[in-house]
């Protein structure tokens, strides 16, 4: 127990000897500075890319440049560009389909022709025959009566349809039919043209409705229907066709040398648009003319020669000698009357010249409107559409330019070429 006080007595007076050599060593305490830094004012900004506007012209357009907005237009005009395209085939599916109709229904209009001719002209001839054995035998009572009557009820029957065909002249109609199958196929190689000169997609919607136009215009001067939209095969006058939409000079294609044109081609078309204005146009005008009066003096002769024939075959046998005379000759006329109008097709040779003055007419509106194509190009297209060279048309332009400053007539000069 000793022992641990005096321990305890040991440890505490070492404490208080290392507290005492602690306190002897002092170390000064560094004075304390408040040190203040004045804080900088930072303005809150909204760190935004502006877009880019462009002022044209007094008008601010923004454009946004963003990837996202550019792909949505580029969609967008991809999209539109294969609209465009399909609704072009969608126009080339329905002139394929209208070639292919008109060229059918030429066919059977053309049976037409042919079936009607003959039977009209059978017809007649066996009534003119029956009306003379009638005649002949004009004592014989009940029979000579039989035949008359039926002679009489052919005569009508052939009146009725040598009217009809008059009417709607069969052979009119194949002529138009020709030409409009042969027109849808130039639409067609029009339009497949465009599509491959296109083929990138540059087709816009312009040329979209420059097809559908045509094809209406097509619609409109060659009508399918016989009943309401038949064309008037017996006109007041005689009018070109027209087949094609109105046309208007491009401005914004000039003719320039850049292009092919100079003054001298200038001058060259300008000629050529006054031969055919002052002659080629002029004399298919006058030959149409004579076949509408040649046509229509045919149509009305044959109907009032049937007529007539058959109501002078009704007075055969009762004691009048005439009346079988005058049938069987007026039955007999008719039927070479219906053979020159439809087995020489006088229909169709006015149609030709109908549709002859309008290539005319839109070569000259062509000649004055095209602005577009290369002038090489477009005078070697005009010469072979006249059917002659190059240095026969350019001859052909000299001459009318010498006879006009000549004070000669025209014809003279062109004569030799057309």
């Amino acid at each position: 127990m000793a022992s641990l006080q005096a321990s305890r007595f040991m440890f505490s007076t070492s404490c208080s000897s290392c507290t005492r050599t602690r306190s002897a060593v002092s170390i000064p305490k560094l004075p304390k500075f408040n040190v203040t830094i004045p804080q900088i004012p930072i303005k809150k900004r909204d760190f935004r890319v502006e877009e880019p506007s462009f002022r044209l012209d007094g008008f601010a357009e923004n454009f946004d440049l963003s990837l996202p907005e550019r792909q949505r237009q580029k969609k967008r005009g991809c999209d539109d560009q294969v609209l465009q395209r399909s609704r072009l085939m969608a126009v080339l599916e329905e002139v394929i389909d209208r070639a292919e109709m008109h060229k059918n229904i030429g066919e059977q209009r053309n049976n037409w022709n042919s079936l009607l001719l003959n039977s009209v002209n059978m017809i007649t001839l066996t009534a003119a025959l029956m009306a003379g054995i009638a005649s002949v035998n004009a004592v014989g009572g009940d029979s000579v009566s039989a035949v008359s009557i039926a002679s009489t009820v052919l005569l009508a029957s052939a009146t009725g349809l040598a009217a009809l065909m008059n009417k709607i002249q069969p052979s009119q109609l194949v002529e138009e039919q020709r030409n409009a199958t042969r027109l849808f196929k130039q639409l067609r190689n029009r339009i497949e043209m465009v599509l491959r000169e296109k083929s990138e997609g540059g087709i816009s919607e312009a040329d979209v409705k420059e097809a559908i136009k045509r094809v209406l215009c097509l619609d409109k001067a060659y009508p399918l229907p016989l009943v309401g939209t038949m064309l008037e095969k017996f006109p007041q006058e005689f009018k070109p066709a027209t087949w094609w939409p109105e046309t208007k000079p491009e401005l914004s294609h000039p003719r320039t040398e850049d292009n092919g044109w100079n003054s001298e081609l200038e001058m060259e078309m300008r000629e050529v648009v006054e031969v055919i204005k002052s002659r080629d146009a002029e004399e298919y005008e006058k030959l149409g003319n004579v076949a509408l009066k040649l046509n229509r003096v045919l149509a009305i002769s044959g109907p009032v020669l049937t007529g007539i024939a058959a109501v002078s075959s009704g007075f055969i046998g009762h004691d009048s000698g005439l009346a079988g005379v005058v049938a069987t000759t007026c039955a007999s006329l008719a039927a070479v009357v219906n053979t020159l109008e439809h087995g020489g097709q006088v229909g169709m040779v006015f149609e030709m010249y109908r549709n002859s003055a309008g290539f005319f007419s839109l070569l000259e509106e062509t000649i004055k409107t095209e602005r577009t194509e290369d002038g090489q190009v477009f005078e070697t297209k005009v010469a072979l559409k006249l059917g002659r060279s190059l240095s026969e048309l350019r001859d052909l332009a000299r001459r009318s330019s010498l006879s006009r400053l000549q004070g000669s007539a025209i014809d003279e000069c062109a004569s030799k070429l057309f």
